[in-house]
């Protein structure tokens, strides 16, 4: 019986969190339509409410999940500031590179950036960390390399806008394990570091007559306003979401967000998919597959030891 109720909730902890990691990659996938409605506004403003509006969210969830001890400790810590404040600057660039390329109609990069991302965390791992790659791995990480040697070729420069995308978010993620705190307590001590420039920007804007918060329409406003909930909601849910699902779940569903993108880049945005984007992308979806059964070789295999433990 005991065995049974154990087996129950944790089926049921991974269905809830199964439910909630998708919620944040569907919402990821359908951001670029959000990020084209606010194409005509300047890019720092709207990075700027991205943050400011930001963090009313997560102060609220934090409180909700009953954190505020975990986040006071935090920000006594100045160790715990000065790694916040870099992985709020990764954040910051990674954000302000994707809003720009959406902008001018460059979604298609957007998409192949966050494909190669696992890749290249995969690489992150083995330079920095002296983490072994199998033959799958290595082979996969050729494959990219390939790929983005293809792009390079055919427009005459490296797709930066990709390898932006992908190394700023990789970045982002290796220094953001170092924070001693959770991924919600996290997140709102990035954005409250971030609210103080942003604010003042806003606030110069507004005394400027520059803005567009409250010197515009009603439309613009609402829509500065949502970039917070469009931010901070995914990011929260898929914080939520991960830490009730396996790793090797987590990176099987990673791939739906870039998915939607492309799909949405293409076939609504009409961005141009030549020849040699076609390659690179059958490239890097191949390397992929290669990676994910890699690492599901490797989660199986790690199961069956810790059973034969047992």
């Amino acid at each position: 019986m005991v065995t049974e109720a154990i087996a129950l909730d944790a089926e049921s902890k991974a269905r809830r969190g199964f439910l909630l990691a998708l919620g944040a990659y569907l919402l990821w996938g359908v951001l670029p339509f959000y990020m084209k409605a606010v194409a005509h506004l300047p890019l720092a403003e709207v990075i700027a409410h991205r943050i400011v509006w930001s963090v009313p969210i997560a102060a609220a969830v934090l409180v909700w999940a009953g954190r505020t001890a975990d986040f006071k400790a935090a920000i006594r810590s100045p160790r715990t500031i000065a790694m916040a404040a870099l992985t709020a600057a990764l954040i910051s660039v990674n954000w302000g590179i994707y809003v720009w390329a959406i902008a001018v109609d460059r979604t298609v990069e957007t998409a192949l950036g966050y494909y190669i991302n696992p890749l290249v965390v995969v690489v992150v791992g083995a330079v920095l960390l002296g983490e072994k790659l199998d033959r799958l791995q290595i082979a996969a990480v050729a494959l990219a390399t390939v790929a983005v040697t293809v792009l390079t070729i055919e427009g005459g420069k490296l797709p930066w806008v990709s390898l932006a995308l992908a190394f700023s978010f990789a970045a982002y993620g290796f220094f953001r394990k170092t924070l001693p705190i959770g991924p919600s307590q996290g997140f709102l001590l990035e954005v409250l570091l971030l609210s103080v420039p942003a604010l003042s920007y806003i606030v110069y804007l507004i005394a400027t007559g520059q803005d567009h918060i409250v010197s515009s329409t009603g439309t613009d406003t609402a829509l500065l306003i949502g970039c917070g909930p469009v931010t901070s909601v995914p990011l929260l849910l898929f914080a939520f979401g991960a830490k009730l699902l396996r790793l090797s779940t987590i990176g099987i569903m990673q791939y739906i967000a870039p998915t939607m993108v492309f799909l949405i880049a293409v076939l609504i945005f009409d961005e141009p998919f030549g020849t040699a984007q076609a390659i690179a992308f059958a490239l890097i979806w191949t390397a992929l597959a290669m990676y994910s059964w890699s690492m599901l070789v490797s989660a199986r295999r790690a199961a069956a030891t810790s059973v034969r433990a047992a």
